[in-house]
């Protein structure tokens, strides 16, 4: 971000109100999963003090695999929840009156990463072959590119076997599965330090097959959305967070430690999390005038591609406009 980008931000956060000393605005978010550098500007943000200039304490809650981060903002465990698109228009369509309100990642970093030997080449390949799937929500964008292959993924003659993967990497190193669901930023690089070689693995990326979704976006009630205390708090927090995803893209080794230092599990490393958060910064857009704007463009695609599905579609209908804002984006960014 220009110096100057950087200032006006500032400037505009600043103006939105900073409240008196140790009267901060209570503001919680809920990620979609484990303390990680996919989401470094959140916790670089908190260490820099982004959110304290613009009036607003904030607590960070990791997610997990026993975490829906639907059902948290549900019942009222948080302000605003990372969330999957595909995930977030399914909890929308089945009552959870979800609403995209800021979208920093651009790009999925989702891929199904093979095994050379089982001797997969091509998406047409998967056929006969076991495939390691994430569920909780991460699931729909593998569903719909079988579907569009034309492959089935259940009942006795299903073209493919689906293991529902847990998250980690095993069924791959132990041959339970030909390929398995991994992240450019993550599970890939988890493969290769367990031993197998970059140039014995296949990858093929969602993005390349024309089935990538969209990837944690910043989701709110709709409900919500009417109060405008509670946007005036949520503007404040986009601003406060573009401004420490534009310093951790910058500061590769410092959004690293900042992972390090916040993660109460004691389980991230400063090497891995440098790692990932150079991943991390290929996926968002390097346009720092549009840091957290939806494009509406990508949104389309991705409704596009969870209703491709022939038989079972990931959602019934395209929920339009109504699935997401650019109003509170804009009011954090003054435009």
């Amino acid at each position: 971000m220009s110096k100057i980008r950087l200032l006006a931000v500032t400037a505009l956060a600043m103006a939105l109100g900073t409240p008196a000393a140790n009267a901060n605005d209570p503001f919680t978010i809920q990620l979609k999963w484990v303390t990680q550098a996919q989401f470094a500007g959140y916790y670089v943000a908190l260490e820099q003090g982004f959110y304290d200039e613009v009036g607003l304490d904030v607590t960070i809650q990791p997610g997990g695999p026993d975490i829906a981060p639907p059902q948290v903002i549900a019942a009222g465990g948080a302000d605003v929840i990372i969330e999957w698109m595909p995930a977030a228009l399914a909890a929308r369509e089945r009552g959870v009156p979800l609403v995209n309100v800021a979208q920093f990642f651009n790009r999925s970093g989702m891929m199904l990463t093979c095994r050379a030997d089982s001797g997969i080449t091509a998406p047409e390949d998967f056929a006969g072959h076991t495939l390691g799937v994430w569920f909780a929500g991460n699931e729909y964008p593998f569903l719909s590119w079988m579907s569009r292959l034309g492959f089935s993924t259940s009942g006795p003659d299903a073209d493919v076997e689906v293991l529902r993967q847990g998250f980690n990497v095993d069924p791959l190193l132990q041959n339970q599965a030909a390929c398995i669901s991994t992240m450019i930023y993550n599970e890939y690089w988890q493969v290769v330090d367990a031993g197998i070689p970059e140039d014995e693995l296949v990858t093929f990326f969602y993005e390349d097959q024309g089935v990538a979704t969209l990837e944690d976006g910043l989701y709110a009630l709709e409900s919500s959305l009417e109060d405008p205390e509670y946007v005036d708090k949520l503007a404040r927090f986009i601003a406060a967070s573009a401004r420490g995803w534009q310093y951790a893209i910058e500061h590769v080794d410092e959004a690293a430690q900042a992972i390090v230092d916040a993660d109460m599990a004691g389980a991230a490393t400063f090497e891995v999390q440098q790692r990932q958060m150079e991943n991390i910064a290929t996926l968002i857009t390097a346009d720092a005038e549009h840091l957290g704007y939806l494009d509406p463009e990508a949104f389309q695609r991705t409704v596009d591609v969870l209703l491709s599905g022939d038989s079972d579609p990931v959602i019934s209908e395209d929920p339009g406009e109504a699935a997401w804002t650019h109003d509170v984006w804009d009011q954090a960014m003054g435009q």
